[in-house]
């Protein structure tokens, strides 16, 4: 509150405005009166005179005083309400970042909204359809799973999407080899369960072994990965069987989803970008395939999936239900390798037929998006993209 002052000009101006006094006598009889007056006077009149005026000028200046405090009180009042509005909306707002970092019992980390999921899941895909292909890297070593979500068409069928959406793709802005669209033509006989796949006589897939393998099993993966046909016909320009040197003429090829593989992390070159991919080899059961992941995979070039930072205790596996129980005294690093991990996890847990996993003594309860307190499911699919 501002402290009231009156300067001298203010003072003279309110004096001017006092009632003015008129006296009718002669100024001669006032004059006279005034010096008796003078020499009679009490010693204590004078100081009753100060008194009453000082008096007098209290009542007229308390009001204005009283009124110009009331109103400087009511603006700092006023001030004072706005900033606790402000400071109130403030803490609002704050208190929404520390509820949602709150359940994880550590000091908020706003970090935490940058952290982003891999896979794709049943929640996430709504009624889109889902496309895996399966991209070769850069240095033809391993073969990238990369799914899209693409709007329904119910005048298409599952092959037409696959073979329009993959004109779309740009592998080398995902920092892998520029390997589709297909140089073939594509037909689905729903009769026979069986997709027709017919190449160009000077078709690049049987220029070298590594060329021919990749081409045959990008074939299987895809189909089996997008429906359940179990069979492909290979035509060259429309004539049965297609000719490659380390399989001879292929006429036929089976489609059989093997599962049981491990997911390890593949990083290209001079990019940020984790892909989950699976493992050439496959495992007995889920608890081999998770010692396998503590460890990269030279010949792959993949590198360990399973980090200290996802500390697991005990793995349990009941019918279709993975229970993982963590070792609580351990320290989990919230971040968005950890994230990568536990989604590795999932997808290989996905190879063994498991729906769903459950999370026991998790050192903390928020990991990226992930609430690790609720049973989680499986994803769809892996390394989600977009594409126009």
């Amino acid at each position: 509150m501002k402290k009231s002052e009156w300067s001298d000009k203010q003072l003279e101006e309110l004096l001017r405005q006092m009632p003015k006094i008129h006296d009718n006598r002669n100024p001669r009889d006032i004059y006279q009166n005034l010096s008796i007056k003078k020499r009679k006077r009490p010693a204590w009149l004078i100081p009753g005179f100060a008194a009453a005026a000082a008096l007098l000028l209290f009542f007229l200046l308390v009001p204005k005083m009283l009124n110009g405090t009331q109103n400087s009180f009511d603006s700092a009042k006023q001030e004072e309400s706005s900033s606790e509005a402000k400071m109130s909306q403030s803490d609002d707002h704050s208190s929404l970042l520390m509820k949602e970092d709150s359940k994880s019992g550590s000091e908020p980390e706003m970090r935490i909204t940058e952290i982003n999921k891999n896979a794709l899941y049943d929640d996430e895909a709504g009624d889109g359809t889902v496309i895996t292909y399966w991209i070769p890297d850069s240095q033809a070593q391993n073969l990238v799973p990369i799914s899209i979500v693409v709007t329904p068409d119910n005048n298409k069928n599952w092959l037409t999407i696959f073979t329009e959406s993959m004109e779309l793709f740009n592998e080398e802005e995902w920092g892998l080899a520029d390997y589709y669209p297909l140089n073939a033509k594509f037909e689905l006989d729903e009769t026979k369960n069986t997709v027709i796949v017919d190449l160009p006589k000077n078709h690049p897939y049987g220029q070298g072994s590594t060329a021919e393998i990749n081409f045959i099993t990008t074939l299987k993966n895809n189909i089996a990965s997008n429906s359940n046909v179990n069979k492909i016909m290979l035509k060259t320009d429309g004539q049965p069987g297609v000719e490659l040197g380390n399989y001879g003429v292929l006429e036929e090829i089976e489609v059989k989803p093997e599962g049981k593989h491990a997911y390890f992390f593949y990083k290209p070159d001079g990019m940020d970008t984790t892909y989950l991919v699976p493992s050439t080899d496959t495992y007995q059961d889920i608890n081999a395939a998770l010692e396998a992941m503590k460890t990269d995979q030279q010949e792959q070039a993949l590198k360990a999936s399973l980090i200290p930072s996802f500390p697991i205790k005990d793995v349990t596996a009941k019918e279709n239900k993975l229970i993982i129980t963590l070792d609580e005294k351990a320290a989990m690093e919230n971040s968005q390798e950890t994230v990568n991990s536990f989604e590795a996890i999932l997808l290989t847990a996905k190879e063994f037929g498991i729906d769903t996993i459950t999370i026991v003594n998790a050192p903390i309860q928020l990991l990226g998006p992930f609430d690790l307190t609720k049973e989680m499911k499986v994803p769809l699919a892996p390394n989600l993209r977009q594409i126009q």
